[in-house]
């Protein structure tokens, strides 16, 4: 592929070799918050997955310190101005992937952030992600705080919403963003347990957390849900998981209806295929190394490219007439909304 001469090949910490190339999206930036220098990209960035034992994981929850190419969660090109300023956020599964870029990205934007981690298994990600969230909230947003769950369990969710509220006071923003998934080649290899804690974690703590949020929300906050892409064109290897997503957006329109008179938003973002620690814990390495390639853009995305999707949902003078939508950071997928 022809880009204006050689093509950098990269991650943010060392030079690698494969297959797949990832063009980072040029978002405009003139912030004054510098960003971590291991973090800065060039506005045209190739990232080749490498697919080995090394990149591939064998266990969830995915872990992104491990990861032999890191995700992208921030970008020197994007430029914070104050639209999430004096918001609270709790944002669930936010020590790595995508959550991790949307704490980020929040941060940026002046909100005080707390997410939430899995307990015993994601401890040196959500350290490493509250470090970059110190360093990258405003000088008026409160300290971000990480909370270790299994948000599969009612009693856990009000535990995590009763921590944030001690904290601080209330819940402006509630991204619901946790989930796992595992691979089968028919729908015969998904027990009842698997079922069950696959719906647990990625729509059952939709309901649980909304729930006890809400008693802490007023007008003009904002829930946010993450569903996948999935959920519009079916995946045949991620039975169960799609099904969740597909209830997600039920989930979504439905709230959407019913909170609309109390003036709160309810909207999702579907993303598409983006290189978060969910991609080496759940695929073998020949699906690793091909990931992205299927959609139109021919490459993977970035959490990056995908947490700006949740800045404008969650900022009421962006996004004040959205609720009941989805948008889709996919990489060029056409799908029936």
């Amino acid at each position: 592929m022809a880009m204006n001469g050689l093509c950098r090949v990269f991650t943010s910490s060392r030079v690698l070799s494969s297959n797949v190339t990832l063009l980072l999206a040029q978002i405009p930036n003139k912030t004054k918050k510098p960003l971590p220098q291991n973090r800065r990209l060039p506005q045209l960035l190739c990232v080749r997955a490498m697919a080995s034992e090394k990149q591939r994981q064998h266990a969830q929850p995915g872990k992104e310190h491990v990861m032999e190419t890191t995700p992208q969660f921030s970008s020197s090109d994007y430029q914070p101005s104050n639209k999430l300023r004096g918001k609270v956020a709790l944002i669930t599964g936010g020590d790595s992937g995508i959550g991790r870029a949307v704490g980020y990205c929040f941060a940026l934007e002046g909100a005080t952030v707390a997410f939430t981690y899995v307990k015993g298994q994601e401890e040196k990600d959500a350290q490493e992600t509250l470090q970059m969230l110190k360093k990258a909230k405003t000088s008026d947003a409160k300290e971000p705080i990480a909370i270790p769950t299994d948000l599969g369990f009612d009693e856990n969710c009000k535990r995590v919403v009763d921590e944030v509220v001690n904290a601080f006071g209330r819940i402006d923003v509630l991204i619901n963003n946790a989930a796992e998934q595992y691979e089968s080649s028919s729908i015969e290899e998904i027990d009842e347990p698997r079922l069950e804690r696959v719906f647990r974690t990625n729509i059952f703590s939709y309901f649980f957390l909304t729930r006890y949020a809400l008693k802490h929300m007023k007008e003009g906050s904002s829930i946010i849900n993450t569903t996948s892409v999935n959920a519009y064109k079916g995946n045949a290897s991620l039975l169960d998981y799609t099904a969740t997503k597909g209830a997600i957006v039920a989930f979504t329109r439905g709230l959407a209806l019913q909170l609309a008179e109390k003036g709160i938003r309810v909207n999702g973002v579907a993303p598409g295929p983006i290189w978060t620690p969910l991609i080496p814990a759940s695929f073998n390495e020949e699906k690793i190394k091909n990931f992205g390639s299927e959609v139109p853009m021919k490459r993977a995305g970035q959490p990056v490219e995908v947490a700006p999707s949740y800045v404008f949902l969650a900022c009421n003078h962006c996004s004040s007439y959205f609720t009941g939508q989805v948008l889709h950071p996919n990489g060029g997928a056409v799908v029936n909304a």
